[in-house]
């Protein structure tokens, strides 16, 4: 009998013991599966960390790509106005501070790369401005060029065109000038002794008439007009009496041997002077030359024997 508790008592020890073993070696595959579990889902984590770290040191290489790119689009930029050069030294100096930045920034900061790309934005935008201002200003300046080269070629024709205008005006003036400038014909002298008979006798001769028309023209002006004459001994010595006269002609005083004054009213008018109170006439070729204070109208001859 106790031999047979003895084995039952063995038997359910070993029983316990099978249990227990069987029991530590199921706990032991459930934390294996655990720790397995564990491992592998650390290594997909350190794998998506390393990826993910990856990406942003990509991200962050492009983010510097660009912003050199933008550099160097900034250096290309130039302007012939002092204010926007100004304007484009500053926004470098940004661009090249930016940089800096990029590069002393970790990849994983996350928040000041965003930061950083958000000023790479503002930067182009503001370097786009630039760009339509300058072209802006150079479209306008090519147009104010052009305009000013107009403008020049306009006023030298019109200079040109006032000149010519000038040039017809004088030479129209000119022209009305000598035209309307009172011309003679049928200059005439002969000389008289007493009775008012003509003669060609020095010892004879009393007074000395010369006769002259005054031709029409109607651009002459009206009024009196003096005419003098200039009467001319053999040897070229002005003949003078007691009644002095002078004239002006193209501002030069010249001394008259005889004068008289006529109305003129642009009609063909016929004159005569006389000069008198001459003591004596010699042989000889006289010349007689009539004037008006404006011009010369002509010269005669005659002989005394």
């Amino acid at each position: 009998m106790e031999e047979e508790l003895e084995s039952v008592r063995l038997r359910h020890e070993k029983a316990e013991r099978e249990k227990k073993n069987n029991g530590v070696k199921w706990l032991a595959a459930l934390l294996a599966a655990v720790a397995l579990a564990l491992a592998g889902g650390l290594y997909g984590v350190w794998k998506q960390k390393d990826t993910l770290v990856g990406d942003l040191e990509t991200e962050k290489e492009e983010l510097t790509a660009q912003m050199l790119s933008l550099q160097k689009d900034y250096e290309s930029l130039s302007s012939d106005y002092d204010s926007i050069n100004a304007q484009l030294d500053t926004s470098r100096a940004e661009v090249a501070q930016l940089i800096e930045r990029i590069k002393a920034t970790e990849a994983t900061d996350r928040a000041k790369i965003r930061q950083y790309e958000k000023e790479l934005g503002t930067l182009r935008s503001i370097m786009r401005g630039y760009i339509s201002q300058i072209d802006s200003l150079n479209t306008l300046n090519h147009k104010l060029t052009a305009d000013a080269a107009a403008a020049r070629k306009e006023a030298a024709k019109s200079k040109k065109h006032a000149e010519e205008l000038t040039q017809q005006v004088e030479t129209l003036t000119d022209k009305v000038a000598v035209g309307s400038v009172v011309k003679a014909r049928g200059l005439s002298a002969e000389a008289y002794g007493n009775g008012d008979r003509k003669t060609d006798r020095a010892a004879k001769v009393t007074r000395l008439l010369t006769s002259l028309s005054l031709v029409e023209n109607s651009l002459a002006e009206k009024g009196p007009v003096r005419v003098y004459i200039r009467v001319k001994d053999p040897d070229g010595a002005i003949l003078t009496n007691d009644v002095h006269t002078e004239f002006t002609l193209d501002g030069k005083t010249m001394i008259a041997s005889a004068s008289r004054e006529v109305d003129y009213e642009g009609q063909e008018i016929d004159m005569s002077i006389y000069l008198n109170g001459i003591s004596s006439w010699t042989k000889g070729v006289y010349t007689v030359e009539a004037y008006t204070e404006q011009t010369f109208l002509g010269a005669t001859e005659f002989m005394l024997r």
